[in-house]
């Protein structure tokens, strides 16, 4: 048992208050260990403030989701109906509501701009590759979190747009349909499937969702923030022991971030009140119609956010399967000839480049749709043994290295496009195309990464006080 804290009995009371939480709660440990004393990299530039802005909009959400789920039915029969009663009869119910779904896009806005921050400063690198496994934890939580919550309103896209994804797991070999029934609870989609994806939503993925960002936090806290230069500011201490190029988190970071969230709460409110909606990527027009079991859309399409992962669903044709073993036995051949290895890798490889083969051509190219839409994220679990430059920030990296990060947000982009835009001959063949660069960055970054000048990585941030 830790020893107890004294405090002078002339103590103001509010001292004496904080010392008995202390001797029974680490709350001024707590304090000083994530705020107070809690240094970071005092170059910190625009693109730090999306973390606080995550922890923000889920703070939003899971407050506006418990005052939805007052007067929300799970019924297929009633969902409709009481999403429309919290709208129209329920007092500030439509604020509530709209806050919510405007939530859900600010959430993956904020938190692809945030991964984006860590891909181009190299915030996956060691010592950080925790934080980055439990970032991609969180990315992989709130896609489920965001994809369940879509079915609830059980408008035409939420119903349509269930049924397709929750269809996509029957093209898995042989467990497939078990696995689509025990998904749906039912043949087809339904109150039963409705049921089931509201108590995910509502307790099981928001209760994995918190614990990953403790975790997040915690892990970072533990080896300390990344930086612009990609410089370890511990590596540098003063007498006092603390980081020469760091400053404490509290107050100067809260004040930088209490800006960041004034800000984003002046666009969010903006959006909110004029344009919930937002041209219907927000919210879909086809979404305020109930869900019709007998009339199908024209045209089904996940919210913007899953859109690029949806284009890389539906590049996968037939055709595009030939491309893969393309693919697949080319960088074997590369592998066997171009590489010295023993030859008993060689023949694994030669080996395992057959089988992949095999399959590729005995399975149905769905289900490589739905395997390269799931690779698509959990290879971003990976990046940290990827990534083999000798040095961490693009600023220190040959200058071709920031061409080819904007090409691949460009290629993301347009891959959000064509997921929002119906099927045609011309947009399928760019997601192709699209699909192979975005896998090609990542598998291929071993190599490219090594490749150029780097320039010299200063031993201390660069940075000019403003």
């Amino acid at each position: 048992m830790a020893e107890m804290k004294e405090i002078s009995p002339n103590a103001p009371a509010g001292a004496k208050l904080l010392n008995w939480v202390d001797n029974r709660f680490p709350l001024s440990k707590l304090y000083n260990e994530h705020l107070g004393e809690y240094y970071a990299p005092k170059n910190f530039n625009f693109f730090y403030i999306f973390g606080s802005l995550s922890l923000l909009v889920l703070v939003i959400q899971i407050v506006t989701g418990i005052f939805l789920v007052m007067h929300y039915k799970p019924d297929a029969a009633l969902a409709f109906g009481s999403v429309e009663y919290i709208m129209r009869d329920v007092p500030w119910g439509w604020l509530i509501r709209y806050m919510h779904s405007t939530g859900a896009s600010a959430f993956f806005i904020v938190v692809y701009l945030h991964m984006f921050r860590g891909l181009i400063y190299g915030s996956y690198r060691k010592p950080r590759e925790l934080v980055w496994l439990f970032g991609c934890g969180i990315f992989l939580c709130l896609m489920a979190e965001a994809f369940m919550g879509y079915l609830l309103p059980w408008g035409q896209m939420s119903y349509w747009g269930a049924q397709v994804i929750v269809n996509l797991f029957a093209a898995v070999p042989f467990v497939g349909p078990d696995l689509a029934l025990l998904i749906r609870g039912d043949y087809v989609v339904g109150d039963a499937t409705l049921n089931r994806f509201f108590s995910f939503h509502v307790i099981a993925v928001p209760l994995v969702l918190l614990g990953l960002v403790a975790a997040h936090i915690i892990a970072l806290h533990e080896v300390g923030s990344n930086n612009p230069d990609g410089v370890e500011i511990k590596a540098t201490k003063g007498a006092d022991g603390h980081p020469l190029d760091g400053i404490p988190f509290h107050p100067y970071y809260t004040v930088h971030d209490i800006f960041a969230v004034s800000m984003f709460l002046m666009v969010f409110t903006a959006i909110i009140f004029f344009a919930p909606e937002f041209g219907g990527y927000f919210l879909e027009y086809n979404n305020f119609i109930p869900a019709d079991p007998l009339k199908t859309p024209l045209h089904i399409a996940p919210v913007w956010y899953f859109t690029p992962y949806y284009s890389m669903l539906r590049a996968i044709t037939s055709e595009m399967v030939l491309v893969l073993i393309a693919c697949v036995v080319g960088a074997a051949a590369v592998s066997v000839f171009k590489i010295k290895m023993p030859a008993v890798f060689k023949i694994v490889i030669v080996g395992a480049a057959a089988v992949v083969t095999a399959m590729l051509l005995s399975i149905d190219a769905k289900f490589w749709g739905v395997v390269i839409m799931g690779g698509a994220v959990v290879i971003l679990f990976f990046l940290p043994w990827l990534d083999n430059c000798a040095v961490k920030s693009i600023r220190y990296r040959p200058n071709w290295h920031k061409y080819l990060y904007g090409i691949f947000v460009v290629n993301f982009v347009v891959l959000a496009y064509l997921g929002v835009q119906p099927p045609s001959a011309i947009g399928e063949r760019v997601s192709q195309v699209g699909t192979l660069f975005y896998f090609g960055f990542f598998l291929l970054m071993p190599w490219w990464s090594q490749m150029g000048q780097t320039k010299a990585v200063p031993n201390r941030v660069t940075f000019a006080a403003h």
